[in-house]
């Protein structure tokens, strides 16, 4: 009886039960917050809209590239936090989990730190590289240098979310991000439109969000669950090179796809302000329409890292396989719908001329290439969390470059700004085929492996 009742304390709760189940509350419960956070975020490109001022739509699609970078750096790390956290608790080991997550944060917040440092001098060049050009690049690079300081905030808070995840307690991972919509709800409205401050106004409210995140990360991982122990340097030390051999191919796995963006912004930079409002439009009608998708491939990273460090490669795949399914029926429903809906959702930004065709054209066609964007997401996570972080990187710098630059090059070259976003969506196809396959292929070898293996497979590390 003492054993029965110690185990849910020790033990991850994901190495039991259905793993559809496990796979659908966890990625329903991280959807609500990550839509939430990112329909806010197309709701304060709606207010920049109506100011009527294309040049700073087009700016704020200037800045998005490379904020999108850094959130793709803080989502590397937290990757990171999130697999080793994950597999301790698998295997029973809470204490040591406590001691992960706890250096996770600091070497998080560090690495942001130094990513916004490097940065700040860079931001012209960088602004300019893409395309931008006179009031556009220096509203851009205005809006940068003040939410460039929170930078640390942003991979802290999405770290706090991902060890929340990595407890099966994906009800509290909704709130950070679901918190920090809220946030963004009241503070966008009155900064950008009440204040009349315009850019000036999201980027304040940015730095205040992520704060917010940050808050509500904290109360749920150290006061509810007492899963932060109070690191020394020592500490961190010892943690940093198993923190850094997944995190740093996880990283370069995230920032692939910014890099890909930054291409697609820079080729259409060549037919206008218009052109790039509209691909800033799409950037935000994305992570909306397929916030499921990106939600699902942070939840099933949990279930895959506990049964993986359980030893239950059944359950792997069977993950995998109902994550697909998941996947399959979100992405065709959702294209759908966009197709249905597509001159409505261009009204609603108040789109005009090629801003406005762009962003029907995505809604009825390269809309459905997320049907294997989303294949892709669910391979690099099972990589990710299955210790083969090297393959999940070049699958998306695959994705990002031989998937991205000739297609989109042929595609505006061909058929211009609508050739473009073509290519963007076309060259996905062969990398998510390919992902999936290769990702069962390893997973099946690892468990062929245990099966030959005897009584000392529980040490072995991929």
């Amino acid at each position: 009886m003492t054993v029965a009742s110690a185990k849910p304390t020790t033990q991850g709760r994901l190495v039991t039960g259905s793993t559809l189940g496990h796979v659908i509350r966890m990625t329903g419960a991280g959807s609500i917050g990550l839509v939430a956070v990112f329909a806010v975020d197309g709701l304060n490109l709606f207010y920049i809209t109506l100011l009527g001022q294309p040049e700073l739509t087009a700016a704020l699609g200037y800045a998005t590239t490379l904020l999108f970078l850094a959130l793709s750096m803080s989502i590397g790390l937290s990757i990171a936090a999130t697999a080793l956290t994950s597999r301790a608790l698998g295997r029973g080991q809470r204490q040591q989990a406590r001691q992960i997550a706890g250096a996770s944060l600091i070497i998080v917040g560090s690495c942001m730190a130094l990513l916004a440092l490097v940065s700040y001098p860079l931001l012209e060049p960088a602004i300019h590289l893409l395309g931008a050009r006179g009031q556009t690049a220096e509203r851009a690079v205005m809006l940068m240098r003040i939410v460039l300081p929170s930078w640390p905030l942003l991979g802290i808070g999405m770290c706090l979310s991902g060890l929340l995840r990595a407890t099966g307690d994906a009800r509290r991972a909704m709130f950070v991000t679901l918190g920090a919509a809220a946030t963004a709800l009241v503070m966008d409205p009155l900064l950008i439109l009440g204040l009349d401050l315009g850019l000036h106004g999201v980027a304040i409210a940015t730095v205040i969000v992520r704060i917010a995140m940050v808050a509500i990360g904290m109360h749920g991982l150290w006061r509810v669950h007492k899963l932060i122990a109070r690191p020394d340097m020592v500490l961190v030390l010892r943690e940093l090179a198993p923190f850094m051999a997944i995190a740093l191919p996880a990283v370069l796995t995230q920032i692939a796809t910014p890099v890909g963006n930054a291409y697609v912004t820079h080729s259409l930079a060549n037919f206008g302000d218009d052109a790039v409002a509209g691909w800033t439009i799409v950037q935000r009608i994305i992570p909306i329409a397929f916030g499921v998708l990106f939600a699902l491939s942070g939840a099933i990273g949990p279930i895959i890292g506990q049964n993986f460090g359980a030893r239950q490669f059944d359950r792997v795949i069977s993950t995998l396989r109902d994550s697909l399914k998941v996947t399959l029926i979100y992405a065709l429903t959702v294209w759908a719908l966009l197709a249905l809906g597509s001159g409505w959702i261009a009204d609603i930004f108040n789109t005009h001329g090629q801003a406005r065709e762009l962003v029907v054209f995505f809604c009825v066609f390269v809309a459905g290439s997320f049907l294997f964007n989303g294949a892709l997401f669910v391979a690099n996570a099972a990589f990710n969390n299955l210790g083969f972080a090297f393959h999940s990187t070049a699958l998306n710098w695959g994705r990002s470059t031989l998937g991205v630059i000739p297609f989109v090059w042929l595609g505006q070259s061909w058929f211009g700004a609508k050739g473009a976003l073509a290519g963007y969506g076309l060259g996905v196809i062969a990398f998510g085929l390919f992902g999936i396959w290769w990702c069962f292929r390893v997973v099946g070898r690892m468990q062929g492996n245990q099966g030959t293996t005897t009584g000392h497979s529980t040490n072995r590390n991929p």
